[in-house]
């Protein structure tokens, strides 16, 4: 069975690789230290602080067993072979929408490194999915929840 791969810049891999090295050696030993003094408290059964350290520990074991998935199953983007105007995962859009003059931008990004408030957008998302192929100059209709909206590539970097 083939397991999923997780498409990413090199520059997502980078960051991957540094949150479980946070993880693994700063985080965890730190949970783990406030799990030894939450005990020492006496009584677990009405102790907050240690089952507040325990649920904390619980997030970064499953932190760290995600990252450590999409790492081994990153697939780093190759945009050698792709037209420099072109649309693909790992590179900046720059649209408009039709009948405006506000210009917006983000990269397209694998899912693992989506960050949409840092202006990095899934490839798996609506608007990256109908923008993926397209080339500057390309007029698209972008799928919303309600309607759709038009908007036209201005530039790809």
């Amino acid at each position: 069975m083939m397991e999923k791969t997780f498409p990413m810049t090199q520059e997502g891999l980078d960051k991957l690789k540094l949150e479980l090295e946070n993880l693994k050696l700063v985080k965890r030993p730190e949970v783990i230290n406030r799990i030894k003094v939450a005990r020492s408290y006496g009584d677990l059964s009405e102790n907050s602080e240690y089952e507040a350290a325990k649920d904390e520990q619980a997030f970064i074991e499953g932190r760290i067993s995600t990252v450590e998935t999409m790492i081994r199953y990153a697939e780093i983007v190759d945009n050698a072979k792709i037209a420099k105007d072109e649309v693909a995962l790992g590179k900046n859009v720059t649209f408009v929408e039709v009948g405006e003059t506000d210009e917006e931008s983000y990269q397209i990004v694998g899912t693992a490194e989506a960050d949409p408030f840092s202006g990095k957008i899934s490839n798996e998302s609506p608007i990256a999915r109908v923008l993926i192929g397209k080339k500057v100059g390309d007029i698209v209709n972008v799928p919303l929840p309600v309607g759709e909206m038009t908007v036209k590539i201005v530039k790809v970097d």
